[in-house]
């Protein structure tokens, strides 16, 4: 059951709503072992959830000061677009549960770390995009996660109170931003595991986004929530 009653759902992307950390973590790798370098997986997953310049600066700490960022982050990105073009899978039960939180009347937000040129790539071909009320992405919060910035901006977009917004996040970076927030949240492992911090941060940890609708759908207090007064 969760704690509180909800208004509004907001939703990390990459990693929760897509499947693109693998495509991601392959293009780094990729493109660090074609410039002489070596990125273990030790390192990539350090980097999972961080907005560009706190990732870059974790490349910058492992590759060395000299490394070139620039070049680099061009070419990862350029790897990994030809991808999204293609488009990256949902994550299994997103359809559903952006279905289920329609039927309820709960709105929806995105809030992600990339660009929001990133964004319409890689959601537009899904078609998923124009069923969020609004999205925050990098540019629009002074700091990213693990700050709480992008999830204070949702609620504010969405017109709710942050302690009335379940979070949805699969990195630790972005639960931590989520809780600092104030938000309920439920943590959907993607790359990174469930940790003991993380499990006292979230007020849930779901295998899958199913089971996020299954969560929902059994809390008596989003019922009560939308129930008339009287």
């Amino acid at each position: 059951m969760l704690p509180r009653r909800v208004l509004g759902v907001v939703f990390d992307m990459d990693g929760l709503l897509i499947d693109s950390e693998v495509v991601y973590r392959e293009a780094m790798m990729h493109v660090a072992k074609t410039q002489g370098h070596y990125l273990p997986s030790s390192v990539h997953l350090r980097m999972v959830g961080l907005p560009g310049p706190a990732w870059q600066a974790v490349a910058m700490e492992h590759f060395g000061e000299n490394f070139p960022i620039d070049a680099y982050n061009e070419a990862v990105w350029a790897h990994a677009r030809s991808q999204h073009e293609a488009g990256v899978p949902l994550k299994p039960g997103a359809l559903e549960l952006l279905d289920y939180l329609e039927s309820v009347g709960l709105p929806k937000a995105i809030a992600t770390s990339s660009s929001h040129a990133a964004v319409k790539l890689q959601l537009s071909p899904s078609g998923v995009l124009s069923r969020f009320q609004t999205v925050i992405a990098a540019g629009d919060y002074a700091r990213g996660k693990p700050n709480p910035d992008p999830f204070l901006k949702a609620a504010e977009r969405l017109g709710l109170d942050p302690v009335d917004c379940l979070a949805l996040e699969d990195s630790h970076n972005g639960v931590r931003a989520a809780h600092a927030a104030g938000m309920m949240t439920v943590m959907v492992p993607d790359l990174l595991e469930a940790t003991d911090e993380m499990r006292t941060l979230s007020v849930a940890v779901a295998d899958d986004l199913h089971e996020v609708k299954v969560l929902l759908a059994k809390s008596s207090i989003l019922s009560a929530s939308r129930a008339p007064a009287g």
